[in-house]
């Protein structure tokens, strides 16, 4: 991924308006919209750790995809991937055991575990 669609995501997931990213950065609008535009503008370092900082998270990630390992970014995506599947998740817990096992079997045999 991206910059660009590593920053759209981050402001989909905090619900952050690209108007309300630019008051709380110091950096215009127009140029945060540079940013996510399809001609997709690289930041200089400066507004990149100001929008970093904003948001929460490393300009590591923001630029790789990839949480520091330094940070606790790596709990954050662990929580972003629980949100995604916790109906999988709570309708798994509720199946017998031996359901439970099939299911793990399955996946294990499928290459996710």
């Amino acid at each position: 991924m991206q910059f660009r669609d590593n920053l759209k995501s981050e402001l989909d997931f905090q619900d952050i308006k690209v108007k309300e990213l630019a008051a709380r950065t110091g950096i215009s609008r127009r140029t945060i919209d540079q940013y996510l535009s399809s001609a997709a503008k690289m930041p200089s370092a400066e507004n990149a750790v100001k929008i970093a900082q904003v948001l929460g998270v490393s300009v590591e990630y923001l630029v790789t995809g990839k949480p520091s390992e330094f940070s606790d970014e790596s709990i954050i995506q662990e929580i972003r991937l629980f949100q995604k599947y916790r109906h999988f998740i709570s309708k798994i817990e509720n199946l017998s055991e031996p359901a439970r096992e099939c299911i793990n079997f399955f996946v294990e045999k499928m290459g996710g575990g």
